[in-house]
């Protein structure tokens, strides 16, 4: 068995154990897949192509970027732009896949020392629970091995108190102090969809209608400057979680992304059903980055209600 077949064995059990969790976890995700096989626009939720997936990390020495993404590394992703959110105090890259069938990865990690003491702090009493870079104990060979890790508590279980005080100077601090690594989002690739709804625009009207509540920090459409790059996401539901001593309240989950890939300059004469992937935009853009980022921010989730 080669290299590439081990890798490309162990990312698909990766994948399919994150979105299987990610699904049960985010009503969302079915109803969006349920409202499309019910216009007629997929016949099965398998249909879907995966632009992105992303995920929220803490900067600190033994996790974060540094640790997180030698997972993706070894099966086979490359790493590529960096970007930096000076207001939400966070640095990101994506990583390009292996194969054209897989999604990209888009992985942010929030700058603490940027913080103030208080929150460093807060954050640094979970952390410190980790003594060494727990990703070089894993098999990254082993599909089932990472699956498990990425879905397993990498510190204790925060106070509602540490969590509420946290989310006073950053909502992001907040969200990955209770949710860790667990995937904060999968993105529905719009443009390969029929006529009618593969546009941001046809596709946002869609989803309106269907019931569902956008993003609309920025303006429910996205576009990077070049007009290349159109994204939308929902409003992040809002689950009950469990805090230290049992205590319990609703805060933010996961969200649904939706991302419009216009074809190159030197493609745009051919028909788009004839386009390929690497013919449209690629990478990502920060200032729409920046604003889907709020999708689980209160000034979004509020409007859930």
């Amino acid at each position: 068995m080669t290299a590439t077949t081990t890798q490309h064995q162990a990312l698909d059990v990766v994948l399919d154990g994150l979105m299987r969790r990610y699904k049960e976890r985010v009503p969302d995700v079915q109803g969006v897949i349920n409202a499309m096989v019910k216009e007629g626009i997929i016949k099965s939720g398998d249909e879907i192509e995966n632009d992105h997936i992303a995920f929220r990390t803490m900067g600190v020495p033994q996790l974060g970027i540094k640790s997180f993404e030698k997972i993706f590394l070894h099966l086979g992703y490359q790493k590529r732009d960096a970007y930096f959110f000076a207001a939400k105090k966070l640095d990101a890259y994506w990583y390009s896949p292996p194969s054209p069938e897989y999604p990209r990865i888009f992985v942010s990690e929030l700058r603490i020392k940027d913080l103030s003491e208080a929150a460093q702090a807060i954050i640094t009493s979970y952390t410190d629970e980790v003594k060494s870079d727990p990703v070089d104990a894993i098999n990254l060979d082993n599909g089932a091995e990472i699956d498990a890790f990425l879905h397993r508590p990498l510190w204790r279980t925060p106070s509602y108190a540490d969590f509420a005080e946290l989310g006073k100077e950053s909502e992001y601090a907040a969200w990955v102090i209770y949710n860790r690594y667990y995937l904060n989002h999968f993105t529905v690739t719009i443009h390969n969809l029929p006529d009618g709804y593969n546009t941001i625009h046809d596709f946002n009207a869609f989803l309106e209608r269907s019931g569902f509540k956008l993003n609309d920090s920025g303006g429910k459409a996205k576009a990077s400057p070049d007009g290349k790059l159109i994204q939308s996401s929902t409003v992040a539901e809002m689950i009950e979680a469990e805090f230290a001593d049992g205590e319990k309240h609703h805060i933010s989950g996961s969200y649904v992304e939706f991302a419009e890939r216009r074809p190159l300059d030197e493609f745009a004469r051919i028909p788009y059903t004839q386009l390929k992937r690497e013919q449209r935009r690629e990478g990502f853009e920060a200032a729409n980055a920046d604003k889907i980022f709020e999708s689980t921010y209160s000034s979004q989730t509020g409007k859930r209600n």
